[in-house]
């Protein structure tokens, strides 16, 4: 699919950055660059998220992994799997996130981490107060904030990239797991 959106021309210096990091320029990022205050501001609250450490990383991607599925955004899913691989995150689970439910590989925090990326996304949301107090009490506060910012942050990332036409680009090509079809 081609984006929906033209895809902007970058500067060189940030067209190599990416090729050097991630092996090809992200369609997003090319997408957005059409506004460069966007872009550039867009980066930075990535850049940001990216620093925060109270949660977990591997619940982190998961959730984000679980948005994505759910909203159908398959270049958050793609290249989520492919940041777990270079995360050293647990590649099996990673791969499941698509089908969670039906899987049993998750530990019952995880599997109450992806019930609450799903719950947060659907329209209306449906967190209930059960779910937040039993992920409040394992997580903490801190931990818990970043969690539902991350999920947050996650569904305006796959919104944005499935408005925009922006489809999957291979990351998850070079993981040697394939990715669980969505159920």
């Amino acid at each position: 699919m081609t984006p929906r959106v033209p895809k902007a021309e970058l500067a060189a210096e940030l067209r190599d950055k990416l090729l050097e990091q991630l092996g090809a320029v992200p369609e997003p990022v090319e997408v957005l660059w059409n506004n460069p205050k966007v872009a550039a501001t867009n980066e930075q609250f990535t850049a940001g998220v990216g620093q925060w450490d109270a949660a977990d990383a591997s619940l982190k991607t998961f959730a984000h992994m679980a948005v994505a599925a759910q909203v159908g955004c398959s270049w958050c899913l793609d290249v989520n799997y492919f940041l777990a691989l270079n995360q050293e995150l647990d590649l099996v689970k990673a791969s499941q996130v698509p089908r969670w439910r039906q899987s049993e590989v998750f530990t019952p925090l995880e599997r109450d981490v992806l019930e609450f990326a799903e719950a947060m996304t659907n329209t209306p949301p449906t967190v209930t107060d059960e779910l937040s107090a039993r992920l409040l009490d394992r997580l903490g506060p801190a931990a818990m904030v970043e969690l539902t910012v991350i999920v947050g942050f996650a569904n305006m990332a796959t919104r944005c990239n499935t408005a925009q036409g922006i489809t999957s680009q291979g990351y998850s090509d070079a993981c040697a797991i394939p990715l669980a079809p969505t159920a």
